[in-house]
């Protein structure tokens, strides 16, 4: 045995034991280590010698012992300020009547007038129109490792600038190349699936919408998909604004349109900043900026930002080289087009997509092997827009900015290029098994539509009317003033004759909705304006055509603007509550009433002869009475109609001018601030 080994030790081992661990000696305690003297211990005491003498605290020096101490301290400051924000989130979602953090998924009690929907914690929750702020990420400077070029990307010396600066400096938040990546995820975690509304709802709703919506839009042209299932799993924007459009066009769907709607506002707040992931997420904006009015403008900007930003406006030169797979993506090119350009048109605002190489080639286009019915009908209206566009640059938007004699003869060239278009489209818009007739009748509508919102401009900015200004319109300006009143007459008459028409109203764009309401507008501040002249001229002026050469009968505007009133009532019927048709009667049966001033015909006069000259409407009709919206009293002081404002303006004024004169009637669900 080897003498350096204690026998306590060998037997131990002989035993088969192993020795206990020795506890580390400390040999002095940290204020006799400060002092650098020794620790000399004391029996039957915890304290060495000179922490009793000093009757300070005796601790063993340990070099980690400042470590542990300084986390201990951390941990339980953190233990209690995450306890403070836990009661103070707590107390926020109490307030705003949300789920508390022991249930994020389920909804709260609330009253039945709160709107709220809760999506994830990244989501913006709004209610009542009041919305939460987000709190954005860091500003990421960080630079890419390498740079993964897009298939058939060319190099070459000439690029855009912010290409060359993502070259140069690699940073990530400067590239714009996004692949299109279906979120496989998105079942398991969308609105649907967080029980905000039904698996049972939402199969009713896209039903609805698949049966009686989706082909009045260009035979489905933004809407590839066959099954809900199918479309959440490629985007679940898509998905809310389907089912929102859908309970918007449903009576009795307040509940379900509020939560849908709240998802598709949460979700497109969150990708206002974001790059685009998809081409279905464009076409969710595409459609909310068709279908829901108070969003439109802002809708169709972003959708065509962000299909600039996928590159959409190069697909059509990619597809004429020979790659197919670019066909879905001009397609969805040209609605982006026609929904800027109608809302540009709508609102008197300049339009974006300009009329680069594939609008002025859309033949190339169509006369590819996989042209569809809808890419005809699509076609049909980039083609009109197109010339609508062009007078918008020639003569713009200013209400206050007269035609001068001389753009006349550009106003009949404009002319002629609608009965062009009307004579090449109409016959190539086949009619549809599904949809009957509306194709070719819509192509008739849009045309009459067309002809109105041009020769209407030679009413632009003039003076109102008076006997001793009588032969102030020249012969130009009285021909284009007749065809803007026979347009917009045979606008109304069209849609009342045409079965189709009446059915498709209840599935059709707001566009549309625009260009009847507008119509019936137009006619009744024309009644209005030249009223007072034609009294003073003829004492039948009730049955006579309008002084200074307009063939514009009152009583025949009145009935067209009657029935315009009651048709789009019964249409409103069929329609969620919401939709912006019930606004639009009431807006035209506060016309009609505010017709009944003394230098008017009276509303009485107006019945009496309604009823002898228009043999199809037979039945009296009460403005008052009959108003499907009721108003307040209150509202007439603050709320007056300039009767002259819309006459001759190329912008509709349909945001500001027309529903913003409209009394308030329930308009909570609209009150959300855009974005």
């Amino acid at each position: 045995m080897s003498p350096l080994k204690r026998p306590s030790e060998d037997a131990d081992h002989e035993d088969g034991r192993r020795p206990a661990p020795r506890t580390q000696r400390i040999r002095a305690c940290a204020e006799c280590k400060r002092h650098k003297i020794k620790c000399e211990p004391v029996d039957n005491e915890s304290k060495c010698a000179k922490c009793l003498r000093g009757r300070t605290e005796c601790i063993p020096y340990n070099p980690n012992q400042r470590l542990l101490d300084e986390d201990a301290a951390w941990k339980t400051n953190a233990t209690v300020e995450l306890g403070q924000l836990r009661s103070a989130v707590q107390r926020l979602l109490q307030h705003n009547k949300l789920p508390d953090l022991a249930r994020p998924h389920e909804e709260s009690p609330q009253p039945a007038s709160a709107h709220t929907v809760t999506i994830s914690p990244a989501n913006v929750v709004s209610e009542n129109s009041h919305t939460t702020m987000l709190v954005p990420p860091s500003m990421d400077m960080t630079r890419d490792t390498s740079i993964e070029r897009e298939s058939g990307e060319e190099s070459g010396l000439v690029t855009a600038p912010m290409k060359s600066l993502y070259d140069l400096t690699r940073i990530r938040n400067l590239r714009s190349s996004v692949r299109w990546k279906p979120n496989s995820d998105s079942v398991e975690e969308d609105f649907i699936a967080q029980d905000i509304i039904s698996v049972t709802e939402a199969e009713d709703l896209f039903k609805r919408y698949m049966q009686d919506i989706r082909l009045y839009l260009w035979a489905g042209v933004l809407f590839p998909y066959n099954s809900l299932d199918a479309v959440r799993r490629h985007s679940t924007l898509l998905t809310a604004v389907v089912l929102t459009i859908s309970a918007l066009h449903t009576p009795g769907r307040d509940e379900a349109l509020q939560k849908c709607y709240n998802t598709f506002v949460s979700l497109t707040y969150n990708a206002c900043l974001a790059r685009p992931q998809n081409l279905d997420d464009i076409r969710a904006l595409a459609l909310a900026a068709f279908y829901l009015s108070n969003l439109s403008w802002k809708l169709a900007g972003l959708a065509v930002r962000s299909a600039l930003e996928m590159n959409l406006h190069l697909s059509f030169q990619k597809l004429m080289r020979g790659q197919e797979d670019q066909r879905e993506n001009v397609r969805l090119w040209y609605a982006l087009y026609v929904c800027d350009h109608q809302l540009s048109i709508a609102y008197g605002r300049p339009s974006i997509i300009h009329e680069d190489v594939a609008i002025k080639n859309m033949e190339q286009f169509l006369d590819g092997p996989n042209t569809t019915p809808g890419d005809i009908r699509l076609g049909a209206q980039v083609t009109l827009f197109k010339i609508l566009t062009e007078a918008y640059v020639a003569y713009g938007s200013d209400p206050e900015q007269p035609l001068t004699e001389s753009d006349f003869q550009q106003l009949r060239l404009f002319n002629f290029a609608i009965e062009q278009w009307r004579l090449a489209w109409q016959e190539r818009s086949a009619d549809s098994l599904s949809i009957g007739s509306y194709p070719s009748k819509g192509v008739v509508l849009y045309y009459h539509f067309a002809r109105f919102q041009l020769n209407s401009l030679a009413l632009r900015a003039l003076p109102p009317p008076s006997a001793a200004t009588s032969e102030s319109l020249s012969y130009d300006r009285r021909e284009a003033a007749n065809i803007a009143i026979s347009a917009a007459t045979s606008t109304l008459t069209l849609m009342f004759e045409e079965p189709d028409l009446r059915k498709a109203m209840t599935a059709v764009p707001i566009f549309t909705h625009t260009m009847v309401a507008f119509s019936a507008t137009f006619l009744l501040k024309m009644a209005k304006t030249w009223g007072g002249m034609a009294q003073a001229q003829s004492q039948e002026w009730a049955t006579e055509p309008v002084g200074l050469g307009l063939n514009f009968n009152i009583a025949q505007v009145l009935s067209l603007s009657r029935r315009a009133s009651s048709f789009l009532a019964k249409v409103a019927e069929n329609l969620n509550e919401k939709h912006i048709t019930r606004h639009i009667v009431h807006g035209i049966n506060e016309l009609l009433t505010r017709l009944d001033v003394p230098a008017t015909p009276s509303a009485s006069m107006a019945r009496t002869f309604t009823t002898a000259h228009d043999p199809v409407t037979t039945q009296t009709f009460d403005p008052v009475a009959d108003a499907t919206v009721k108003h307040d009293e209150s509202a007439n002081n603050t709320n007056e109609y300039n009767m002259h404002d819309l006459i001759g303006s190329y912008g509709f004024g349909f945001d500001e001018t027309f529903l913003g004169q409209v009394a308030p009637t329930n308009l909570d669900f609209w009150q959300t601030e855009p974005f």
